[in-house]
């Protein structure tokens, strides 16, 4: 009898341990999923430079002139602020 009720145990113990690696094997794919999305875009990415030479080029210009309306911006919110 009393064998019986520790092998009970050991089934509960274990039904609890399938449980929990069967949650961690599923956030582990998740993360693996997200990994892969990240991954496949960056490929992407470098892929669209190499093909198209003006990208570069056409990203350093938006940072240039977004640079310099975020000064224009700072220069008119001072401006503001001594009124």
């Amino acid at each position: 009898m009393a064998e019986s009720e520790s092998q009970e145990g050991n089934y509960d113990n274990g039904g609890k341990k399938v449980n929990f690696n069967k949650t961690d094997m599923e956030e582990l794919l998740e993360k693996m999923e997200k990994l892969t999305v990240l991954a496949t875009w960056m490929v992407y990415d470098c892929v669209a430079i190499r093909t198209n030479p003006d990208l570069p080029n056409a990203m350093q210009r938006l940072e240039y002139v977004f640079l310099m309306c975020k000064e224009q911006m700072e220069k008119k919110w001072q401006e503001v602020l001594m009124e």
